[in-house]
């Protein structure tokens, strides 16, 4: 049984008078420990694929099931504490508080769990050394890198250590530099913490780094040509 299973998934929205379909009908299987790479153009229903799977949103018929949990179906206090403990989100933009310190900023997630201060320490710690910036737990966002802010993010989304790592276009204000190395981070998490990771680009070279590649296009998901 596949850890992520998507069926028959359709969602739409109304914009003004016209309905837009970002998925149509879209079937999907996503294993355990794989590192899933969803790529296409933008405006090609890659995010809100990725927002279905992390129950930020619901879809408008078909079924997806996560785990034992049918996400469709359960209620919404239900979805947001099943997403606290299974899903950590990596967004384009790091999305750090401005006036919290790395370590602050990485903390925030554990107040949900009504932890004791010297385990959340604990976990910080970790998941701050995990990303290579133990050493920047006192420093502000505007004393990072961007490269270093999107790694404070990802300890973010691992401090509570989830099951799946969600990435939307995590290296997409980020040189290439630093790109590589959000990427590298992102593949070692998942090869070293067996961390079930979805991400969604529009580049290349990041798409690379998944074990599978898929293609989303008007709604449509399809596997990726082969390479001639």
């Amino acid at each position: 049984m596949s850890l992520i299973e998507l069926r028959h998934v359709t969602k739409t929205y109304r914009k003004g008078e016209h309905v837009v379909t970002p998925l149509a009908d879209v079937t999907l299987d996503v294993e355990k420990a794989e590192f899933f790479v969803l790529v296409g153009p933008s405006g090609s229903g890659k995010t809100t694929l990725l927002n279905l799977i992390a129950a930020i949103d619901r879809p408008d018929s078909g079924s997806i099931r996560v785990g034992d949990v049918e996400l469709g179906t359960s209620s919404s206090s239900r979805l947001a504490d099943w997403r606290a403990e299974h899903v950590g989100y990596v967004f384009q933009q790091a999305n750090l508080v401005p006036v919290l310190t790395a370590y602050e900023n990485v903390e925030l997630p554990l107040y949900l769990f009504g932890l004791s201060a010297a385990e959340r320490h604990r976990r910080v710690a970790l998941a701050l050394e995990a990303v290579g910036l133990a050493d920047r737990a006192t420093h502000l966002p505007k004393q990072l890198s961007g490269g270093q802010e999107q790694r404070v993010a990802i300890a973010r989304a691992i401090v509570a250590d989830p099951e799946i790592l969600v990435a939307d276009e995590p290296t997409g204000n980020l040189d290439h530099e630093s790109a590589e190395g959000v990427l590298e981070l992102l593949s070692r998490l998942h090869l070293e913490r067996k961390k079930t990771v979805v991400m969604v680009t529009h580049d290349p070279r990041a798409a690379r780094f998944g074990t599978r590649r898929m293609v989303l296009d008007k709604g449509i998901l399809r596997e990726e040509a082969a390479a001639r």
